[in-house]
């Protein structure tokens, strides 16, 4: 039996225990000055926590989770369920607990001073000893634990500090988020000091007026604090007053405290500059707490930005405006080290955000390092932070469950400590998806009495009514509600709060479908402000295939543009040997792992444009400023005139002076020649200047009009012979497999989870069976029917192929059941010869983009290698479509191949993979690219949707039976 007494404890048995020896959270920082112990430490992995620790010692590095750092114990990926079929708050006899070790030499200059240890964060139950004393305990597996080891450890002498962290506990049932089951130590972990008389926490209120107060609370170790203390600051140079009613105050209450000491600062910005997340102002606070001679104890400084959320109506808004949330959901994660992130993969992360068009993050489903905070406040953007409370698989039982709600108090409120001074976050979270309960209210309760200056959400209290007043959300904050409901709650006169999605649209694999459609909605609808897209990341785990492990810090470098190296692989659930998983769900990003945009990026950038072209008009086209608060001098653009002979025409822009909301007619920048079918004006948008999250001329949207339509032209037929098999299939030299009907695609994530790809299964659209009906030929030209057999129906398809002037015209009509009432696609598929591999297209481009995901590719001449036309989301599927292509080409390098010109805009897919290549993958190592090019032309496909979670695509984007007609002409380069 252990007679450690924290072992003795078992707190990861008892919920109500949240901490031991645990100083309170507090907005000072200390990490200036501190002795960080980031490294290698001391390892040892137990099956236990009450085993005991051997002999035998191995490495790991802090901070950094075990799971990733070639031990027994690998990542897991549940969704909902937990990991262990026991109850809350149990855990299960087999309880990985890694036991990291080191030596600190404690500075001697700390002579006298108070010094603390602080461990960002680690999963989820920390014990510490210091030379074998029992200091503390912690719950809470995304907040720093501090622990004061002033009466532990002697200045200029060594220590032995030990962690141990235990992974399953009581605390695991409340942290059972969508994400991967990880253990460790995942924040840095340092040792400061202070005098003995220091900052015990800060709070600043700053208000967009510049009526700045800082609140300043003053500790002792000795207990009672010494005559004569005294606080002052400095806000960019600029000295700050003492609030004498405030200091009078306490002087005349008689219940005044003379071990916490207070103080208030005051002063009024000049001309105040306030910060938003399109102007992030930040002013330098320094705050300095002096002894009775003068000299300075302890110091806090800190950035922060003027600025107001309110909440008036049904409308939130930032500094009176109301502003749009344009937002993504965030975890924190690396392909390589699991939970652990520096401050540069914070940084790149956020660069990417902006400059797609994001102005919003939600700290799903835990406050997220505290770099991301600082980087949030300096590059702008609005944060809903979220607490660590997610009882997914036991919402119900938890929330009311007294054992439960000092756990819920806690971390709200530590949450609210901690980043209560940042400019950014704008509304606290109660966490996400446990129910509602008692547990809620009173952390609510905390927070409103701590913290009146933001607004309160959890969707769990908001979904049982929209429209309630009494609940402990103050916004309606819905997951992937179904857009006609929100709409219809807006227009009912019945809404009481801002409605804002927090999660709307779902980004696992080929997805995001109706994007555009939501935003059209949104910006139209007086009620409705925006949401968040779950989620940003692939949560792809870099795996070798050798060995199935992860492939850890070793790994940088070893994949690019979304792919893994030869021999690696992007691991999701069940991949590494967890019989119980939820597969690729994990990988449900808008960027791949290695945080390369996937093309949903490119729509969300479009939608968010801060500068539209609104109309073409007589006198010229209609520019607007989509912006809250800044104007168009921080952009550049260029003209381009986009025409159907393949020119594209080029003309500086000068953009006009337009106040945020404002519109504005500029001179058509080009005489459009009188003929050559259609044309498109384009305005290429980029940063005029150096910004903080990107360097000048990085493109920020590309707004489209079209000015004129296509001009209709026909081919004429020719004498000629069009040369067909016995199956009535066209022989053509490029042709390596004759054009035939499609109605099947490989199943997209939304696809198989919507239902969809299981139903087309059953009807047999995989695998039709083919039956020549008839063949007629004449002169020139050669009709072909066939029945297409499924399960439950007969597709008839009539092919009509007549010999024109340098090709063949394909003529196609397919007429479907009834029976067939939501098929993928109705279209041609062929394959070529291998060495085309070269793509130039007229039409939406250049990236991936489908019927109801469309609206961020322009119109345009575009050429990409065919190798580079597939996207390599984790799980293969469908993928590499162009939506609106006219016409296209496939050459090899001496300029020899084949072109097809189309009868309308239409949906076209070029790749290296059949469908059933894809959907019989389960990883991109597994698939062989064919040698020839696979080619669909779709007279009719599909929309995406986001099915997987959240609602299908819409009716109209959705492909119904009757008669579909198409045609395209092929011809020889």
């Amino acid at each position: 039996m252990t007679t450690d007494p924290l072992v003795a404890l078992r707190p990861w048995e008892a919920p109500e225990v949240t901490s031991w020896g645990r100083l309170p959270m507090n907005a000072v920082d200390r990490r200036s000055g501190a002795l960080p112990l980031d490294g290698d430490w001391r390892f040892q992995l137990l099956s236990v926590p009450d085993a005991p620790v051997g002999g035998a010692w191995s490495s790991a590095r802090v901070p950094g989770v075990w799971t990733m750092q070639d031990t027994a114990d690998l990542p897991q990926y549940l969704n909902i369920r937990m990991p262990y079929p026991e109850f809350p708050p149990g855990s299960p006899t087999a309880n990985p607990t890694g036991v990291y070790e080191r030596e600190v030499d404690v500075p001697a200059e700390w002579a006298g001073r108070r010094i603390a240890l602080q461990v960002g964060a680690a999963e989820s139950v920390l014990l510490v000893h210091v030379d074998g004393r029992p200091v503390g305990i912690s719950k809470d597996s995304h907040l720093a634990a501090e622990f004061d080891l002033s009466g532990v450890v002697r200045p200029g002498e060594r220590a032995t500090v030990r962690l141990t962290v235990v992974k399953w506990s009581d605390a695991s049932h409340i942290e059972d988020q969508d994400q991967w089951w990880h253990g460790g130590i995942t924040r840095s972990v340092l040792l400061y000091a202070t005098d003995p008389l220091y900052l015990a926490d800060v709070t600043v209120r700053a208000p967009y007026s510049g009526e700045l107060r800082v609140d300043c609370r003053v500790r002792d170790t000795g207990g009672a604090l010494p005559e004569g203390w005294y606080v002052t600051g400095e806000l960019d140079g600029q000295l700050l007053d003492q609030d004498p009613e405030f200091d009078r105050a306490n002087v005349e209450d008689e219940r005044v405290s003379d071990f916490l000491g207070e103080a208030r600062l005051l002063t009024t910005a000049p001309e105040v500059r306030t910060w938003n997340a399109e102007s992030p102002e930040l002013y330098d606070l320094t705050v300095r707490l002096h002894r009775a001679d003068g000299t300075v104890a302890d110091i806090s400084r800190h950035r922060i930005g003027f600025r107001d959320v309110e909440i008036v109506g049904r409308d939130l808004l930032v500094n009176g405006e109301r502003v749009f949330i344009r937002g993504v959901n965030r975890h924190d994660f690396h392909p390589l080290t699991g939970r652990t992130v520096s401050y540069d993969d914070i940084r790149a992360d956020l660069l990417v955000l902006k400059r797609f068009g994001f102005n919003a993050i939600r700290t799903a489903h835990y406050p997220n390092d505290p770099t991301l905070y600082d980087l949030a406040d300096e590059l702008g953007f609005y944060v809903v932070d979220e607490a660590d409370i997610e009882s997914h698989d036991h919402a119900h039982e938890i929330a009311d469950d007294p054992r439960y709600l000092n756990a819920f108090v806690d971390r709200v409120s530590r949450m609210v400590l901690r980043d209560k001074n940042h400019p950014s976050v704008i509304i606290w979270s109660l966490g996400n998806e446990s129910d509602y309960g008692a547990n809620h209210d009173a952390a609510a309760g905390w927070v409103r009495r701590h913290d009146p200056t933001r607004p309160l959400q959890y969707e769990g209290a908001a979904k049982l009514d929209w429209a309630a007043t009494d609940d402990a959300s103050d916004i309606a904050c819905p997951m992937y509600a179904p857009l006609e409901d929100c709409i219809a709650h807006a227009l009912s006169g019945e809404q009481t709060r801002p409605l804002i999605q927090c999660e709307y649209s779902h980004a696992m694999g080929n997805s995001n479908g109706t994007l555009a459609d939501h935003w059209a909605a949104i910006e139209a609808t007086p009620g409705l402000q925006g949401g968040f897209i779950w989620e940003f990341w692939d949560h792809g785990i870099l795996q070798r295939v050798s060995d199935g492990r992860p492939a850890g810090r070793g790994g940088a470098g070893l994949y690019d543009n979304g792919v893994a190296a030869p021999g690696y692989r992007w691991a999701y659930g069940g991949d590494f040997g967890e019989p119980d998983h939820d597969g690729a769900f994990i990988a449900d990003g808008v960027v791949f792992p290695d945080r390369k945009p996937k093309p949903a990026m490119y729509e969300h950038r479009e939608i968010a444009a801060p500068l539209r072209i609104e109309c073409f008009k007589h006198e010229g086209i209609v520019l607007g400023n989509h912006q809250h608060f800044r104007g168009l001098n921080w952009l550049a653009a260029v003209w381009e005139l986009v025409l159907a002979d393949g020119r594209t025409l080029t003309a500086p822009a000068e953009l006009p002076d337009l106040c945020p909301g404002e519109t504005a007619a500029v001179p058509l920048p080009f005489e459009v020649p009188r003929d050559g079918g259609e044309a498109w004006l384009t305005l290429r948008v980029t940063t005029a200047e150096d910004e903080p999250w990107a360097p000048r001329g990085t493109e920020v949207c590309v707004p489209q009009i079209r000015l004129r339509g296509p001009a209709v032209a026909a081919d004429v037929a020719v004498d000629g012979r069009v040369e067909i098999d016995g199956e009535g299939r066209l022989v053509h030299p490029l042709l390596t497999v004759a054009p035939a009907l499609s109605l099947w695609r490989a199943p997209t994530d939304n696809d198989e989870l919507g239902g969809m790809a299981p139903r087309w299964r059953d009807w047999g659209l995989d695998a039709l069976v083919r039956k020549v009906v008839s063949v007629r030929e004449d002169a020139g030209r050669v009709t072909v029917v066939a029945e297409y057999a499924g399960t439950i129906g007969v597709v008839r398809h009539r092919q009509v192929l007549t010999a024109v002037e340098g090709g063949v015209r394909v003529e196609e009509e397919a007429e479907l059941p009834e029976a067939f009432h939501d098929v993928a696609r109705v279209g041609t598929v062929f394959e070529t010869v291998a060495g085309l591999d070269l793509l130039e297209w007229f039409g939406q481009g250049p990236w991936e983009s489908y019927p109801d995901r469309s609206t961020g590719a322009p119109v345009g001449h575009h050429s990409v290698p065919v190798d580079e036309l597939f996207t390599p989301y984790l799980r293969p599927q469908e993928s590499g479509g162009r939506h609106g292509v006219r016409r296209f080409t496939l050459s090899a390098p001496d300029a020899t191949g084949l072109s097809v010109a189309l009868d309308e805009p239409r949906q076209v897919s070029v790749t290296r993979y059949r469908a059933e290549d894809l959907a019989t993958a389960g990883h991109h190592d597994e698939l062989v690219p064919r040698p020839g090019c696979v080619v669909h032309i779709d007279a009719a496909h599909r929309g995406l949707g986001t099915a997987s979670c959240g609602p299908d695509t819409f009716p109209s984007y959705r492909v119904a039976p009757g008669i579909h007609r198409w045609s395209w002409t092929l011809r020889v380069l």
